[in-house]
């Protein structure tokens, strides 16, 4: 660039002289921009580690509010899946429960017309044989004279022979039984 503008200026001392000092201007200003570059480069490496230190720090806290908030909505989900759950559950349950009405109600009214005897029915008599127990226990706790005598009448007959009536004798010499 320098020899350019010599041979545009022409011959002259005048301008050699002003060439010089373009050229010095210009390689002072080259070298105060190379200058500064390479400061500013010396800084981003010494203020490297501050950066990279600051970026990590708020990457931490980044992550830290991030975290608490999938925290609290992956609760809320869980809150209302539970309570999702639960009312499925319950509806689960009703129906189950009418379904096994229905299935005991069906099978109650074959076994009626088969004339199984309903539970019912079984506990009716249960009752009925329980009271007919305590009646002929009670009976036969306030009667045990009449059965004494009843024996010792019995053992008496025994002793006296009662008499018989003759028999009457037909062909064979065998008795005949009246008839």
């Amino acid at each position: 660039m320098v020899k350019k503008l010599q041979k545009d200026a022409g011959p002259g001392e005048g301008h050699g002289l002003f060439d010089n000092q373009l050229a010095q201007a210009v390689k002072e200003s080259a070298q105060q921009i190379w200058l500064a570059g390479m400061g500013a480069f010396a800084k981003a490496q010494a203020g490297r580690a501050k950066v990279f230190e600051t970026l990590m720090r708020e990457g931490a806290t980044l992550q830290r509010r991030t975290q608490a908030a999938a925290e609290e909505r992956i609760g809320d989900v869980t809150g209302r899946m539970s309570a999702m759950a639960g009312d499925v559950s319950a509806r689960a349950g009703q129906h189950w429960d009418k379904l096994e009405s229905i299935f005991e109600q069906r099978t109650a009214k074959a076994l009626n017309k088969l004339g199984v005897p309903t539970a019912k029915d079984i506990d009716a008599l249960v009752k009925r044989i329980d009271t007919l127990a305590a009646a002929v226990a009670r009976l036969g706790e306030t009667a045990p004279a009449p059965r004494q005598a009843a024996r010792k009448a019995a053992a008496g007959a025994k002793a006296a022979p009662a008499k018989r009536a003759p028999a009457k004798r037909g062909s064979g010499g065998r008795a005949r039984k009246p008839e």
